[in-house]
């Protein structure tokens, strides 16, 4: 069941927030990067992602790619929480923030940081968070969870406690379904808590856990949401692509390039797909040049080798 994602998400989880190096974007070297004056002046562009957060991973290669296709020099940071990504954007030690949830999920942030952040546009307008079992699991709605808190230990299985749907279920799901006597929420990582999902259905236990779409983990373990009639998750909300402030102006052609950026359900779910499962751990680039070969014409600014 996904045994390679799954090991190299583990590493991840383990580790503590990674510090930001500091490679702020008017220092870039982007050495022989490319000929093109636009990217001689805008210098290296940092990507600062979450491995964990498989939605941002996919969209930082495909980014890489796309704007080393145009001779940009590109840099990766992977960090395991959202709040020093969006502090690193404001203070400019980050450049683009590849899949962000301002709308809803990260509105915290925004509010404050989002002074000092550039909002590239939305990329995919069908997010959700959602709480979710395996599909054995005989409970349908969040609604359904109250008096039923033996079937679970009374716990809910979380991700990181500073993700915007931590917050959010604890905030209010919990208290909306009347939860609270009941269920208490399990936070860690990602990565602990697929772990926890993988062993409890090797043994066709019951679990719920946080989730959200789009996220592979759904078909690879065949979760089904939980039906919130009380609309405690959230509505959709689109990802958006963020940038420090001013990064328009100084990498225009990069920003025009990631505004033009648009996928639908399926060619999401492809890409996603394609780096998270058909390729090994460390071939994510072979992954996105896959998707690319596939889909030729997946946005209006595309670049082909």
């Amino acid at each position: 069941m996904r045994n390679r994602n799954l090991t190299g998400i583990l590493a991840l989880g383990a580790a503590s927030t990674l510090v930001l190096a500091g490679c702020s974007s008017d220092g870039g070297d982007n050495g022989d990067a490319g000929g093109d004056a636009s990217a001689a002046d805008c210098g290296t562009i940092t990507l600062g992602f979450l491995p964990s957060w498989t939605d941002g991973l996919s969209t930082a290669y495909l980014l890489e790619n796309q704007l080393g296709q145009l001779g940009f020099d590109v840099e990766m940071e992977e960090l395991t929480e959202a709040g020093p990504l969006y502090a690193g954007l404001a203070q400019g030690d980050v450049d683009i923030y590849p899949s962000a949830w301002p709308e809803l999920t990260h509105a915290s942030y925004m509010e404050e940081y989002g002074d000092d952040i550039e909002d590239l546009g939305a990329y995919y307008d069908n997010a959700k968070l959602t709480l979710a079992v395996p599909d054995y699991v005989d409970i349908q709605s969040i609604e359904d969870l109250a008096g039923n808190a033996d079937m679970f230990g009374g716990e809910i299985i979380g991700i990181e406690p500073g993700a915007g749907l931590t917050a959010q279920v604890q905030d209010s799901a919990i208290p909306e379904y009347e939860l609270g006597d009941e269920y208490e929420l399990i936070t860690s990582s990602t990565a602990a808590m697929l772990t926890e999902l993988e062993n409890a259905i090797a043994d066709e236990e019951d679990i719920v856990v946080t989730s959200w779409r789009p996220f592979w983990a759904n078909d690879a373990y065949n979760l089904r949401d939980l039906e919130d009639p009380m609309g405690a998750m959230g509505e959709a909300e689109a990802l958006h692509f963020l940038a420090t402030s001013g990064f328009s102006e100084r990498c225009a052609e990069a920003a025009e390039l990631i505004e033009g950026i648009q996928l639908d359900d399926a060619q999401y779910a492809a890409l996603e797909d394609m780096v998270v499962n058909e390729y090994e751990e460390g071939q994510e680039a072979e992954a996105v040049q896959a998707w690319l070969d596939e889909h030729p014409d997946a946005f209006d600014t595309i670049v082909t080798e």
